[in-house]
C-alpha cells in the first residue's frame, strides 16, 4: 500500500490512571479508523500519565516522604505489557486494522520505562522500544534503556520506528533509525515548545521520512487536586498544549502543529514520496558512510582540512 490516510493523536491522558487512558485511547483509535486512517501515533506516556511539574520531593541529596508517595502513586499507575490496558488496545486494533503506536509507563520489577508501543491489527503488540536517555529530572523516576529494543517493523504501511521525545537529539539514535531504513518515524513527545517542529523538519529531511509527532494538550484540571505541581493549581493551567504535526520526507509541514487542544490530526502518506526523496539524498549511501570522508585539522595552519578515506 503506498499511498493511506494516517494520524496523530493529541489528547490528554487520564493521569496514573491506565485503564481510563486505554479505554480513551480506545474511542480515538476508533475515531480515527472511522475517518479512515490506517495509523494513529500517540503521545509520550499516554499510558500512565507524564508528571508535568512534579518535583518527586528530590531537592539534591535529599528525598522527602511525600516525594516517595509521590513515586509509590505513580508507579501503582504504571502497566505491565500482559496486563489489561494493552489487552484492550489490542483488541481495538484487531477490530479496526489499525497499526497504532503510543507511549506509556511501563513496569519491570521495580523499574519504570518511557516506552512506546507497537500493536498491529493482525498480531496484537508486535514489539516496543524503551527511552534511552530519560531528559533531566526524568531520570529520577524512569530508567535507562539497554539499546536493545530499537526496532523498525516492515509494514505494508512502511517501515515504522519510533523515537521518543528528547532521543531525537541524539545524532547516532536518528542514524541507527536511517540505517535500518526508517520511512514512517513515530515521535511521541511532550515537548511542546515552537522551536520543536523545526526539529521534526529537520528529521524528515534527514532521514527523508515522515515524521509523526504526537504530544498531549492537557491541563492541571486532569490531575487531582492534591497532585504537587510547580505550575500552579489553577485547573486551567494548561501543562502541555500539544504543538502535534506530520512532516513529509521533503521538510514541508502537512499537518499542524496544532495549540487549539485535543484533535487528531490526519494526514495523506504517499511512501513513493520517501523513495522521491532519496533521489537527491540517499541517507544509506553516499551521505550516510562514515568512512567516505574524515575531517582532520592541520595545527600548523590552524584549519579544518577534508581528505578523502
Amino acid at each position: 500500500m503506498s499511498t493511506y490516510k494516517a494520524a496523530v493523536v493529541q489528547a490528554s491522558s487520564v493521569p496514573f490512571d491506565p485503564g481510563a487512558s486505554a479505554e480513551k485511547a480506545t474511542r480515538l483509535v476508533l475515531e480515527a479508523a472511522a475517518a479512515g486512517a490506517r495509523l494513529a501515533v500517540f503521545p509520550e506516556v499516554f499510558l500512565g500519565g507524564y508528571p508535568k511539574g512534579s518535583s518527586f520531593g528530590a531537592p539534591v541529596g535529599l528525598r522527602k516522604p511525600e516525594g516517595r508517595d509521590a513515586f509509590r502513586r505513580y508507579y501503582d499507575g504504571a502497566i505491565d505489557l500482559d496486563g489489561p490496558e494493552v489487552a484492550v488496545l489490542v483488541e481495538a486494533v484487531r477490530t479496526t486494522g489499525l497499526f497504532v503506536v503510543i507511549g506509556c509507563l511501563e513496569r519491570d520489577g521495580g523499574t519504570l520505562y518511557c516506552t512506546a508501543l507497537f500493536l498491529d491489527g493482525e498480531n496484537g503488540l508486535v514489539g516496543k522500544h524503551r527511552k534511552l536517555m530519560p531528559t533531566g529530572s526524568e531520570r529520577l523516576i524512569w530508567g535507562f534503556g539497554d539499546g536493545s529494543t530499537m526496532p523498525v517493523f516492515e509494514t505494508s504501511l512502511g517501515r515504522i520506528g519510533a523515537v521518543i521525545c528528547w532521543e531525537n537529539y541524539m545524532p547516532a539514535l536518528r542514524l541507527a533509525m536511517y540505517d535500518k531504513q526508517v520511512s514512517i518515524y513515530c515521535a511521541p513527545t511532550a515537548d511542546d515548545r515552537d522551536t520543536w517542529a523545526s526539529s521534526m523538519q529537520h528529521i524528515a529531511l534527514e532521514g527523508r521520512c515522515y515524521v509523526l509527532s504526537a504530544c498531549q494538550h492537557i491541563t492541571r484540571g486532569a490531575f487531582d487536586a492534591d497532585y504537587d505541581c510547580a505550575l500552579g493549581d489553577a485547573p486551567d493551567t494548561v501543562l502541555m498544549r500539544g504543538g502535534s504535526l506530520i512532516v513529509s520526507p521533503h521538510g514541508q509541514i502537512v499537518a499542524g502543529p496544532d495549540f487549539s487542544g485535543e484533535t487528531i490530526l490526519y494526514a495523506d502518506i504517499d511512501l513513493d514520496e520517501v523513495t522521491r526523496g532519496k533521489y537527491d539524498f540517499d541517507v544509506v549511501g553516499h551521505y550516510a558512510r562514515p568512512d567516505i570522508f574524515r575531517l582532520t585539522v592541520d595545527e600548523s595552519k590552524r584549519s579544518a582540512v577534508v581528505r578523502k578515506s
